[in-house]
């Protein structure tokens, strides 16, 4: 999955001559986070978050609405130079540079110009729809070797059982470097019947783990 296919493309944006109280008063109307700063021709100079403006601003406990730092323009307290991704990059080298960096949105920019926007939002509402766990269904954990093959394996047990793969995912076994663990997402609400299939092959379901149900 790219970029392009998860980014907001309508975007709030402010000039860097507008001043602090703008910012707060967009950022309040329109319910955001995050706000690119832009030049006249619609190139990011920099991005100005609502942690900025509660680090700059008085504090809630002192009356000081006509605190001069409202009439600031943005430019003297956004971050200027920010990170920016493409639209062609992938979701999963974003989701890194966030990591890495400790940011929480990333301005898309095309041909030098602003044209999307992501946040952490954007990232958390993908990997559930990566994943399916929004979907009715159930997740059965699999402890395999690391070997090839091991998923072509196990998917003929679903195959078999008729149940309809949901999503996949591969992770590191935290307790055997010699295994991986295969997290399956069925479209199935009661997989015993599976589970009880995957064990008579000799494969190690760790999840769904029932106590006192034996299969």
């Amino acid at each position: 999955m790219i970029v392009e296919e998860i980014m907001k493309r309508e975007i709030h944006t402010l000039l860097p001559e507008n001043t602090v109280r703008d910012a707060v008063r967009l950022m309040r109307e329109e319910k955001i986070r995050h706000v690119p700063i832009v030049s006249l021709d619609n190139i990011v100079v920099g991005i100005i978050t609502d942690h900025d403006l509660k680090n700059a601003l008085p504090s809630c406990l002192r009356e000081e609405p006509n605190s001069i730092i409202y009439d600031a323009p943005i430019e003297e307290i956004m971050v200027k130079n920010p990170i920016v991704g493409h639209p062609l990059d992938f979701v999963e080298e974003v989701a890194t540079i966030f990591y890495d960096a400790k940011i929480s949105c990333l301005p898309i920019v095309s041909a030098g110009k602003l044209v999307g926007i992501v946040t952490t939002t954007d990232l958390l509402y993908t990997y559930i729809e990566l994943t399916g766990a929004h979907q009715p269904g159930s997740k059965i954990d699999i402890r395999v070797n690391n070997q090839p093959g091991m998923l072509f394996e196990i998917s003929k047990v679903f195959q078999e059982n008729k149940a309809n793969v949901v999503s996949v995912l591969v992770y590191p076994d935290g307790d055997n470097t010699n295994s991986r663990i295969v997290s399956v997402r069925l479209q199935v609400i009661n997989p015993l019947h599976i589970i009880e299939d995957l064990r008579k092959q000799g494969y190690d379901v760790l999840w769904p783990n029932l106590p006192g149900v034996s299969l």
